[in-house]
């Protein structure tokens, strides 16, 4: 990398996967916040004076000056990391992607055709759908986007498995942590000492059915070819601050015992390309042996967040095995995971020249 820094914008940076962005960009090795684009409401005014931080501390003294850009203005910038609510981020990302590298935390565009659905230690060579992108749009830049926040650590659970025997069904229920639903997020009345047992009316569920299918696809030049694996999510909201866990039962192709399984995951690495980016963690996949572990608070910050955790690996009377997975939803499902997935692009050279 040269010395000089690549300057970053993140788009719909007041809200809290923009400023969990900001708090991990600060002092990154590759990459410099030169712009932050807000609503209406912020447009024109210092960040550090309008927003309200909702992380530890206080906004970083680099980023508190800069005078917040409206969202439909494409600055001159190599990589844009989009925090966007997801009506906003289908009117914008497009007009930002024409002209340079957005990495998007949203849900508008995940499950579109030519659109990268990326997680790097799983599935880094559909970065090169970027090329098919460019030609059909036109583009300089790119469009490519990191999955929901609870599929992030059940894919990279699964990648694996799938790998190595293949997958007939997977069934998963989830325990999201309240900081899933944004800020304010869920009232108090409806989370404390309760259990939500419903997510966005159905619509999370359909994302946890339907993007790892995208992301353990097969690309080649005629685009993905989906898993074809029979995905069924159930999905709760539970009273806890960051960490969502999955409790996944699945059944494989070929038979997979839980002496299997513990040496694939023990034998298992993430490619080479993905291991010396700055945001990737030593260990991707840390397996638990503890029968109580992972836990949210005691393990979701494993891997500065970007690691997932797996534990209580055992057979199943129904499926061929069961286990708990856990990962830190605001970082590495979402703030984080863009980030690995915009110097993803810097390394494969689709970003930052």
């Amino acid at each position: 990398m040269n010395s000089k820094r690549i300057p970053v914008a993140i788009l719909g940076a007041t809200g809290a996967v923009g400023q969990r962005m900001i708090q991990l960009l600060e002092n990154h090795p590759w990459f410099e916040i030169t712009v932050l684009t807000g609503s209406d409401r912020t447009v024109g005014r210092p960040y550090g004076e309008l927003v309200r931080w909702v992380l530890d501390g206080a906004p970083p003294a680099s980023v508190a000056n800069l005078i917040v850009q409206p969202s439909d203005v494409v600055a001159e910038v190599a990589i844009a990391l989009s925090a966007l609510p997801t009506d906003a981020a289908k009117l914008y990302e497009p007009l930002w992607a024409a002209h340079t590298a957005v990495c998007s935390n949203a849900s508008s565009y995940r499950m579109t055709s030519d659109v990268p659905l990326i997680i790097p230690e799983v599935n880094p060579e559909h970065v090169h759908m970027i090329d098919d992108q460019r030609k059909a749009r036109g583009w300089r830049g790119a469009l490519v986007t990191n999955p929901n926040c609870s599929v992030i650590g059940i894919a990279m659970a699964l990648k694996p498995l799938y790998d190595a025997v293949g997958l007939d069904i997977v069934q998963i229920a989830t325990l999201q942590a309240v900081s899933g639903a944004g800020y304010p997020g869920v009232p108090s009345l409806d989370i404390i000492d309760n259990i939500v047992p419903n997510i966005a009316n159905g619509v999370e569920e359909e994302k946890i059915e339907a993007e790892p299918c995208k992301i353990l696809g097969r690309y080649d030049n005629a685009g993905i070819t989906m898993a074809q694996m029979r995905m069924s999510a159930q999905v709760t909201r539970v009273p806890v601050t960051d960490g969502h866990t999955a409790l996944i039962s699945l059944k494989s192709l070929r038979g997979l015992t839980v002496e299997n399984a513990n040496e694939i995951y023990s034998s298992w690495q993430a490619p080479q390309l993905v291991r010396d980016l700055p945001s990737s963690p030593a260990q991707p996949l840390i397996i638990h042996t503890h029968p109580e572990r992972p836990q949210p608070r005691r393990d979701r910050d494993l891997g500065n967040g970007m690691s997932v955790s797996i534990g209580r690996i055992r057979s199943c009377p129904v499926n061929d095995l069961r286990m708990v997975v856990l990962s830190h939803n605001t970082i590495r499902g979402a703030a984080g995971g863009a980030i690995l997935n915009a110097e993803l692009l810097v390394a494969a050279g689709y970003a930052g020249k």
